[in-house]
């Protein structure tokens, strides 16, 4: 079983309170703690408040249980120690931080480790959440907080706005556990997306301003766009992991490069509704997508692209 504790830290009570009736309409509180420094409490509270957090995720890794702490945010928890500091009449430092506040957060995040098989294989992630200014991750908390992580999801507001949710900037989002820690058919169906993304989100920039594009950059378009739509899902309707490889493969294989934009969400639908869901299942496996398990989807693939045409 997975442990999930959360810490709100400087959030309103009326977005906590709101958060506690997601999860409890989810049955999701059955295994989740909540701890809770509002920004109505002091500012020691805010401090200490993800150290509570991360005491709590200790107790399950250290009785062989898996715990997750989601730190929302540490922005806060720093602007917190902030003001301790200078009321202490500490000396200001970069941005008005007081010099040690990188220990702040190293000694934290780095108390989320995975015990061996001898002392019980326990573990406790930490996933800390960094509130940006204006979108500027090279400011000083948040590249403290990169440094210190394994890798990060840097979501934009303006992708927001465009109706891309999840908003991830694909750019600046960065794994340094590389495919390491993904299954081998993701590997291979993802291999060349993130490539694509990247390269149409430098062509679309310049294609406003020229209508005489030649074949090749009008196809990279065509293709970005698509994998632009493709990750695209509602809030609170996660897809299973060999799901999300059917629809990618899809994608990246050119099934929806002459699909309208507006039928991909009703495609995706229709695609996990016909491939063989034993299939699905035998993408979890660690041999992947091999020559012979590839045939099978193609064949439904291009049966269920017709009608979205």
């Amino acid at each position: 079983t997975l442990y999930c504790v959360y810490v709100a830290i400087g959030q309103k009570r009326s977005t906590v309170a709101q958060l506690v009736q997601i999860l409890s309409e989810a049955n999701a509180l059955e295994y989740s703690i909540l701890v809770a420094a509002t920004a109505s409490d002091p500012a020691p509270l805010q401090f200490l408040a993800p150290y509570s957090g991360c005491a709590m995720g200790e107790y399950f890794r250290d009785n062989g249980m898996h715990a997750l702490i989601i730190y929302d945010d540490l922005s806060k928890q720093a602007v917190a120690y902030r003001q301790m500091s200078l009321l202490l009449r500490r000396p200001p430092g970069r941005e008005a931080f007081p010099g040690d506040v990188f220990y702040l957060h190293s000694r934290l995040l780095e108390r989320a480790a995975k015990r061996s098989d001898q002392t019980g294989a326990g573990s406790s992630t930490a996933l800390p959440v960094i509130e940006t200014q204006a979108g500027d991750v090279s400011a000083y908390i948040p590249t403290n907080v990169i440094s210190i992580t394994d890798g990060q999801i840097c979501l934009e507001t303006e992708l927001f706005y465009r109706g891309i949710r999840p908003a991830i900037n694909v750019g600046l989002s960065v794994s340094r556990v590389g495919s390491a820690a993904q299954l081998k058919a993701m590997k291979q169906v993802c291999g060349s997306s993130k490539l694509e993304l990247a390269q149409y989100r430098e062509v679309a920039a310049f294609a406003q301003f020229g209508s005489d594009l030649d074949a090749a950059t009008q196809a990279l378009l065509n293709r970005g766009a698509r994998l632009t739509e493709v990750p695209k899902q509602p809030q609170y309707e996660p897809l299973p992991i060999e799901k999300q490889i059917v629809v990618i493969y899809a994608a990246v294989n050119g099934f929806c490069d002459r699909m309208p934009l507006d039928r991909i969400s009703q495609y995706e639908k229709a695609i996990l509704s016909t491939i063989n869901p034993e299939l699905q299942k035998s993408f979890l496996e660690k041999g992947g997508l091999t020559n012979e398990r590839k045939m099978e989807p193609d064949a439904s693939l291009k049966e269920s692209t017709l009608p979205y045409l």
